[in-house]
């Protein structure tokens, strides 16, 4: 898809220790409904397949600042196969834009065994650049990223606040329903990646609630941290 046809917003991330993290997910819980897909208060268990070229572009990119890049990745929800999405994360600056595909458990696991032609035939322009990409861009499954999310949301704004638990990297496998999965948490067992995502303004209802200027921004990428975890597993 070409740039000029993306939807992009703002995506503002922070470190929290266990105290902010208390303090604010009590302030917001108050206010906020939490996402719909929400089954109770912990929220839901989120699962990435990562992907990247031979030139690990999608790790050096973040790590280089570059302004404009892109990540592919493939998604579950709870460990579930009912609903699995190919995803593509775009940075343009400040801005990010997320689309996806749904892809069948018949079609994930083609692509993970070697197999991209079984896309050569979609016609959704995101699967089609996925296929090129693996096809001839040869892009490769690296690393799964896993982490409890919390939401809330809220309207005017289209805004997002999620609290993002326990990241983990798979030290042992690519396969997202790999039974016998190994994960290395990430982060300190008191850190917590606050999210914070919306349209073309941060409502001062919102600001009130964060009063973000009090806090520091950070380039949190769960990739790369669960990318650099595996570098250590096998020096």
């Amino acid at each position: 898809m070409d740039i000029a046809q993306k939807v992009f917003r703002h995506e503002f991330k922070y470190y929290l220790n266990a105290l902010e993290y208390v303090a604010l997910q009590k302030k917001i819980a108050s206010f906020l409904p939490l996402d719909s897909h929400s089954f109770d208060e912990e929220g839901y268990l989120i699962s990435s397949l990562y992907f990247d070229g031979i030139h690990q572009h999608s790790l050096y990119d973040k790590n280089n600042g570059v302004l404009n890049r892109e990540k592919y990745r493939i998604r579950i929800y709870n460990g579930s196969d009912q609903k699995i999405t190919l995803e593509r994360k775009s940075k343009n600056g400040d801005f990010i834009c997320k689309e996806n595909a749904p892809l069948s458990k018949r079609e994930y696991e083609a692509i993970l065994n070697g197999h991209p032609e079984v896309l050569a035939d979609k016609e959704d322009v995101l699967l089609k650049d996925f296929y090129a990409a693996l096809m001839y861009r040869n892009f490769q499954p690296v690393v799964i990223v896993s982490y409890t999310r919390e939401p809330y949301v809220y309207e005017p704004g289209n805004v997002r606040i999620t609290f993002d638990k326990k990241l983990n990297a798979a030290v042992n496998t690519i396969d997202l329903f790999d039974e016998h999965m190994i994960s290395q948490e990430v982060l300190l067992p008191e850190q917590v990646i606050m999210e914070v995502k919306f349209d073309h303004f941060l409502p001062d209802s919102i600001r009130q609630l964060l009063h973000p200027e009090r806090m520091l921004r950070s380039a949190i990428s769960k990739y790369v941290l669960c990318r650099e975890a595996t570098f250590q597993n096998f020096k």
